[in-house]
């Protein structure tokens, strides 16, 4: 399947190619350039990211060693010094240390192993400073553009490494859930899975039972019977794999349920993800398409005019242009108003939740014991955050998602003004622009989510940026402090903790809402002179081809009419690329 996907890629950036040559023979240089950057590198550079997650001492790294086919990372490594990994192709080995500061090393391969054990003396406190380690190897695995990112085991999954919860997961394509065929879905899973995991990556995690060597044929069957029962009750079909990295070690890949996990991986990269990412680049190339035509309409007839004449409808457009600025202007004030306020009432919802929270603390404190409250004072601190997180990011997307709609249906009716100006500037019919926002996964805008009903996404990469700030010093300050102090400090504790878990995300709220806002203004100002500017470009190639050895009027208008044929040709290639993506498994069956 992943074959069949990447032969549909290069498919695809080779039709695309042709279209950014014909905008760069046009003389429409800026949709050339966001064709090129925005659609046709993107695409060539798309990779898959595969995250594997479970509990220290569950046989995760000798499992993804068996799925690369090779002992690259080491065994053993132990949940306070090891780092996340993450594993590309490359010809020939090699690694990097990424550091937290961005700062890059390169480092000997060999050496890997040795780092990440990290049992030398103070590489613990090397270790602390890392952000990841990417590792290079000529896995077959990783050669079909797969990142495996191997995150560190721990035991305690619901209060610890929320780099790997909130960071990794909601950018990943799949996740690799692994659970102990010796002791399956003990409690502590259980909670990661339905308060953590569930919510962000319900329909792509596949889970993998490790070590099923352990059981018998008769014992295999009850087992798995019973972990698919206990996961039904968390997700609806929960996809089950029971694996034995030391029967893929040892030779006997028939008997490792590797082969079976692998081609079920490769389906589901393939079509649940892979064709999402090709259908976006279809539809950004079609819009780019349909932005052409008009190019080269404007260019028919430029060639058609005289010189002084050319000029003249370049001025008048310029001048429409400027005058189109002060409509782009009052939309961005609007922006800029909304945004404002919805900064404000966040910031107070913020200062509300941490005065109320304080207020419920000295009680509940009183009517527990210090042991008690050494066990779960932290993981309610967190909860109580989190759940007041997801309420609050809920409301901040449905209040951002109305702003962009509007936003849109308002630039949408300018279109159509523009478009009648176009026409009249050039002596010609010009339909309004659709000023369609097809998608996010090319990085149109985050507002593009909205538009398409996918606002829970923009929630989920809101709240894993907070609770990532806030996870570390509500669960584990708090826990260790109060370790060594008494209840009345604790009443003191809890209060400080929050206080400063709400000074680190207050700031990241406030700067989310405004790299929307800055999103969507940014928008505003493309989409608003995307037009006049595409049209301008063109007759000013025309005028700079007419003052060198330019072709005369009827050589001119022959090569526009080959344009638009080359284009109509490519538009029907690129129509039906994007229909065969969705009808080719129902024509299967």
């Amino acid at each position: 399947m992943l074959e069949t996907f990447r032969t549909r890629q290069v498919e695809i950036t080779t039709t695309l190619r042709e279209l950014l040559s014909i905008a760069g023979r046009v003389g429409a240089r800026s949709l050339a350039g966001r064709l090129g950057s925005d659609v046709v590198d993107k695409l060539s550079a798309d990779r898959f990211h595969l995250v594997v997650v479970g509990e220290f001492n569950h046989g995760k790294t000798t499992f993804v060693n068996a799925l690369l086919g090779a002992e690259v990372l080491p065994v053993g490594v132990t949940p306070t010094t090891a780092v996340i990994h993450h594993l590309e192709y490359a010809p020939e080995p090699r690694a990097e240390l990424v550091r937290a500061s961005g700062e890059r090393t390169t480092m000997p391969f060999e050496e890997v192993r040795k780092f990440a054990v990290g049992q030398e003396k103070g590489s613990e406190s090397a270790t602390s400073e890392v952000k990841h380690l990417e590792v290079f190897y000529p896995a077959e695995l990783l050669r079909e553009r797969i990142v495996l990112v191997d995150t560190p085991g721990v035991n305690d999954l619901s209060l610890q490494r929320a780099d790997i919860t909130y960071s990794y997961i909601p950018r990943s394509d799949a996740v690799l859930f692994l659970i102990d065929a010796g002791q399956p879905l003990k409690e502590s899973e259980r909670v990661f899975l339905n308060e953590k995991l569930l919510g962000q990556s319900r329909d792509k995690i596949i889970f993998v039972v490790t070590k099923k060597d352990i059981w018998s044929e008769d014992e295999e069957e009850e087992a798995l019977a019973y972990i698919r029962t206990e996961l039904a009750k968390l997700i609806r079909t929960p996809v089950v794999f029971p694996v034995s990295a030391k029967r893929a070690a040892e030779g006997h890949p028939e008997e490792s349920g590797m082969p079976e996990l692998l081609g079920h991986l490769t389906k589901f990269l393939a079509e649940e993800r892979g064709r999402i990412l090709l259908d976006n680049a279809l539809g950004e190339g079609l819009e780019a398409a349909r932005m052409l035509v008009k190019g080269i309409d404007a260019r028919r007839r430029a060639a058609q005019m005289s010189s002084e004449e050319l000029a003249r409808r370049i001025d008048l457009l310029e001048k429409d242009l400027a005058g189109q600025s002060r409509t782009i202007d009052e939309r961005r004030v609007g922006i800029r108003e909304e945004v404002a306020a919805i900064r404000a009432w966040v910031q107070r919802d913020l200062a509300h939740f941490v005065d109320d929270v304080t207020r419920q603390i000295p009680d509940l404190v009183d009517n527990h014991s210090a042991e008690d409250i050494k066990v779960w004072l932290g993981p309610f601190l967190e909860k109580t955050f989190a759940d007041w997180a997801q309420a609050e990011t809920k409301e901040i997307a449905n209040a951002l998602e109305a702003l962009a709609e509007k936003t849109i249906a308002l630039v949408r009716e300018d279109a159509h003004d523009v478009a009648k100006r176009v026409g009249q500037a050039l002596g010609s019919d010009v339909r309004s622009p659709s000023v369609e926002v097809d998608t996010l996964g090319y990085d149109v805008g985050v507002f593009a989510l909205f538009t398409l009903g996918l606002g829970v996404m923009f929630t989920n990469v809101l709240l894993g940026g907070l609770l990532l700030l806030a996870s570390p010093v509500l669960a584990v300050y708090v826990k260790d402090k109060v370790e060594a102090e008494t209840r009345k400090r604790a009443k003191e504790l809890a209060p400080n903790a929050l206080r400063e878990a709400a000074a680190r995300v207050g700031p990241k709220l406030d700067e989310m809402i405004q790299e929307f806002a800055q999103r969507l203004d940014q928008w505003v100002v493309t989409a608003g002179e995307e037009l006049h500017r595409e049209v301008i470009e063109v007759l000013e190639a025309a005028r700079t081809e007419r003052a060198g050895k330019a072709p005369g009027v009827e050589a001119a208008t022959q090569a526009c009419d080959a344009e638009a044929r080359e284009l109509t040709g490519v538009v029907e290639r690129l129509e039906t690329m994007r229909r065969s993506l969705w009808t080719t498994d129902a024509a299967a069956k």
